[in-house]
C-alpha cells in the first residue's frame, strides 16, 4: 500500500463542512478512479492532515489524471472556504503540499 500525506490550513470549526464534502464526493465512483483505498483527515491546532492510502504507488498518477474531472474541480473548489495552502508563496499543486515519508515500520505477521 502506498499512502499520501496533504498538509495545509484549516479552521478548526470547519472540520464538519470538510467531512460533509469528502462523504459526499467519497460517495461516487472517483476514490476507485483515483485509486484511493482509505481517506483519513486529521486536524490539529489549525492544520489539517489528508492521509490518502492507494493500493499500488501509482496514486499520484491517478489523482493528477482525475483532476479533469468536474467532481473532483468542484470539491476543490468547494473546499476552498475551509482549506489553505501552508504556504501560499510556494503552492500551485496538491503536490506542494505533500509530506515527505523519512520513516516507516511495519510489524512482523
Amino acid at each position: 500500500m502506498h499512502s499520501t500525506l496533504i498538509v495545509a490550513r484549516m479552521d478548526p470549526g470547519s472540520s464538519t463542512d470538510v467531512a460533509k464534502l469528502f462523504a459526499e464526493f467519497d460517495g461516487t465512483e472517483m476514490p476507485h478512479r483515483m485509486g484511493t483505498r482509505r481517506r483519513q483527515l486529521f486536524s490539529y491546532r489549525g492544520l489539517y492532515f489528508h492521509l490518502q492510502d492507494f493500493d499500488t504507488d501509482n496514486g499520484g498518477e491517478l489523482i493528477e489524471e482525475a483532476k479533469t474531472d468536474p467532481r473532483f474541480v468542484q470539491i476543490s473548489e468547494d473546499l476552498k472556504p475551509f482549506i489553505q495552502a501552508y504556504d501560499p508563496a510556494t503552492w500551485r499543486s496538491p503536490a506542494d503540499a505533500m509530506a515527505t515519508r523519512f520513516y516507516t515500520w511495519t510489524a512482523a505477521k
